[in-house]
């Protein structure tokens, strides 16, 4: 299958479970259309990234090693990614990276996401706490930022400072995960 033709397929993926799971299974047994997956959820202006969001996130869930060879271009775009509905499956795809390489300890994560990818996934994360976007995108990102903060020792003063200063005016699900999020920190700072 091409891009032009994965791109014409995501017109039938919707927020179903169903659809969404037939088109990740066609990725995981093609694996090198993940690429063009990709490629069309970095094409930010069009109405379709934030499908192709969806099933990488879906492909991600199931096998997070299909985006390995794809690190670099992932990393490198996944900033400019500004739809709600595409930015909260790549906050997603964060996450299951992070915690497959820290909590998980999965050998090839951790032999395939070296410090230049994590740097950038900090970074990345810092921006969309300190900017406004949706709760989900919030929720992710501190989970993300709480593992990396666990090889990186600014990280979680800096994420607790942000947590404690968005604290009163969030949500009652952005303030579920803060403290979720700051127990966590402080459980790890007492290890």
């Amino acid at each position: 299958m091409t891009r032009q033709e994965l791109y014409e397929q995501l017109n039938y993926v919707n927020h179903s479970r169903e659809k969404r799971a037939y088109y990740a299974q066609l990725i995981l047994d093609t694996p090198e259309l993940f690429t063009h997956a990709l490629e069309i959820l970095f094409m930010v202006d069009d109405a379709r990234s934030n499908r192709a969001g969806w099933l990488c996130e879906f492909v991600c869930k199931k096998d997070i090693t299909v985006l390995h060879p794809y690190l670099d271009l992932f990393t490198e775009k996944m900033s400019t990614v500004y739809q709600d509905s595409a930015l909260r499956p790549v906050a997603k795809i964060i996450e299951y990276l992070a915690l497959s390489y820290y909590k998980k300890q999965d050998p090839l994560t951790r032999k395939n996401l070296p410090p230049i990818h994590k740097e950038r996934m900090i970074e990345a994360g810092f921006d969309w706490m300190i900017t406004e976007q949706k709760v989900a995108v919030k929720a992710y990102t501190m989970t993300s930022l709480f593992w990396l903060g666990t090889e990186t020792d600014w990280v979680h003063p800096e994420l607790k400072r942000i947590m404690e200063d968005g604290y009163a005016s969030g949500s009652a699900a952005y303030k579920a995960r803060c403290r979720h999020m700051l127990e966590a920190i402080k459980r790890f700072r007492t290890q």
